[in-house]
């Protein structure tokens, strides 16, 4: 088997290849790239390898710029210092990662995950799926600038918002010292820019985090009934839409 690597740390790339000699001894490393612009340009010219270790952050760019200008047929194993969301995103499909600094262990197990991949050729369509998820994921909105009295713009951070909602007609996010702040966009635009490891759209007013759930009652029709620390205005409940139940339990206990 032969083996591609993108990675712009030399001490990554020597560990890399002491494992890989450790692990799996057949496997042969034909050369190692440490750039987009010197990755694409190895794509354009040499057929496709076996398999690709891609570190996300290289020396002039994303790796996912590599995309943009050549197809890559070959599975690929990231190696990346991303943290747990990113992770979740990256174990929902077929193509595994390595969180740095890699151990034989992790090496082994994507290994063997990829073993599974060549006899289930079908499930490499789900790498174009990954890459898209894994480009949105470097462009969720962190930060919000909220028009303040006067000329003033008052930054909002994301983690400080317990949920948005739809009220009279305006979106509100509110916050964990109960205040809430109008902003000049739809709750459909908010889900598609918001980190859905972080909010949930439970129904067609509420866009919900974790943090804002206090409790959940069971009911009727098999939905659910949200109790939230921040009360609405009214008692401090929403309902799950019925279709969305098993999709809130798996987002809220982190599958």
């Amino acid at each position: 088997m032969k083996a591609l690597i993108i990675e712009d740390e030399k001490a990554a790339v020597r560990n890399l290849k002491a494992l890989l000699k450790e692990v799996a001894p057949q496997m042969e490393v034909i050369d190692v790239l440490d750039s987009v612009t010197e990755s694409v340009a190895w794509f354009e010219a040499n057929p496709a390898p076996d398999l690709v270790f891609m570190d996300i952050h290289l020396a002039d760019g994303s790796s996912f710029e590599i995309f943009e200008h050549v197809r890559i047929t070959a599975p690929i194993i990231f190696t990346t210092a991303y943290d747990e969301y990113a992770l979740k995103a990256f174990k929902v499909n077929s193509v595994d990662y390595l969180l740095k600094p890699i151990g034989p262990a992790d090496l082994r197990q994507a290994l063997a995950k990829l073993e599974e991949l060549h006899h289930a050729p079908e499930s490499r369509d789900s790498l174009p799926e990954l890459i898209r998820t894994l480009q949105k994921r470097g462009r969720y909105k962190t930060h919000f600038l909220i028009p303040s009295k006067g000329d003033k713009l008052l930054p909002l951070a994301v983690d400080q918002v317990q949920y948005f909602c739809i009220s009279e007609g305006v979106t509100r996010a509110v916050v964990s010292s109960r205040e809430s702040y109008v902003l000049p966009c739809t709750l459909d635009e908010l889900t598609e820019s918001l980190d859905p490891e972080r909010f949930f759209r439970v129904n067609r007013q509420y866009l919900i985090s974790r943090g804002a759930v206090q409790d959940i009652d069971l009911w009727f029709n098999n939905r659910l009934a949200i109790n939230l620390r921040i009360p609405t205005g009214g008692e401090g409940r929403i309902l799950v839409s019925k279709l969305r139940v098993n999709e809130f339990k798996n987002w809220f206990s982190g599958y």
